[in-house]
């Protein structure tokens, strides 16, 4: 689901009926906020008819395109959520992934701009016909914090979340130790890991250049695209880990801070609450910001 692997592992219940809710709640988000789904709130909003300007969406929805419009804010638009005509031109997911010609990446560039879109209450208006909205950087996030929030109320005290490498740990594991959760290993398979943190009640998101990618002409072109240039992003980063209390803001940070580099994104870090990066750099150094050392797993 939500084109990704989608894991949720309960310890403290084996109540396959709350299992089954949490997939519900996926299918009804995908139904919401998918850019590609033709049923979909985020569709309806991308082919609205000429001189439609505002228009009304589900009270979800506008939450993630609030929540992701204050990450666009936050970062200056180096996370920006009209970035839609890139991201459908960049298609990594074709058969044999090209680079686009650059005329088609200059106009598809020109149509990026956040400022363009705002939402009061559930009406989302744009400033004129040509922008659109994907939200591909915020919404596993989002939808990973509902989820939690389903199963505090369905009484599960012990799981975990796992959408596409989106984690998000509720509680501790039964014997009340922390969850152990491997960060990737950039380019290696699925399963190595470069690392483990000891994880209780958070989440831990990562964005990096190997998770959609190809390679031509020697260069690596990453999914992580570059709002103002229309390429992606070239600033010595492989990847980038946010550890917070909710989803939604790891997603949103990961890419915003993948987006600002070391300097900037732990400057931006370090003055929010409970938020820690963990940044790997292409020469195979990484940088923790102020306190993220903490949930280092010993190595045993």
């Amino acid at each position: 689901m939500l084109n990704t692997f989608v894991t949720v592992t309960l310890y403290d219940t084996d109540d396959q009926e709350i299992l089954d809710g949490c997939f519900d709640l996926c299918a009804e988000y995908e139904n919401l906020l998918s850019r590609t789904k033709e049923t979909s709130e985020i569709y309806r909003l991308n082919h609205r008819a000429e001189g439609e300007r505002s228009l009304q969406v589900s009270e979800k929805t506008a939450q993630v395109i609030a929540k992701g419009l204050e990450y666009s804010r936050l970062s200056d638009g180096a996370f920006d959520i009209t970035i839609e005509p890139l991201s459908s031109l960049w298609d990594f997911t074709a058969e044999n992934p090209q680079v686009p010609p650059e005329e088609a990446i200059r106009e598809a560039r020109e149509r990026v701009n956040y400022r363009n879109v705002s939402v009061e209450g559930n009406v989302v208006t744009f400033a004129d016909d040509v922008t659109t909205i994907d939200l591909g950087a915020i919404a596993k996030g989002f939808i990973a914090d509902e989820i939690k929030a389903y199963l505090i109320e369905e009484g599960v005290g012990s799981a975990i979340i796992n959408l596409g490498g989106n984690v998000l740990c509720v509680g501790a594991r039964p014997d009340e130790t922390p969850f152990r959760i491997g960060i990737q290993r950039p380019f290696a398979e699925r399963n190595e890991v470069a690392g483990a943190l000891d994880i209780e009640d958070m989440s831990v998101v990562s964005s990096g250049v190997y998770e959609r990618h190809f390679i031509q002409d020697g260069v690596n072109y990453h999914h992580l695209l570059n709002p103002r240039t229309g390429y992606p992003y070239e600033n010595g980063l492989v990847q980038v880990t946010i550890i917070s209390r909710d989803s939604v803001d790891g997603d949103g940070l990961s890419t915003t801070c993948f987006a600002l580099g070391i300097e900037e994104g732990s400057e931006l870090l370090e003055s929010l609450e409970d938020t820690y990066g963990i940044f790997m750099t292409e020469d195979g150094e990484t940088y923790y910001t102020e306190g993220a050392e903490q949930f280092l797993a010993p190595n045993e």
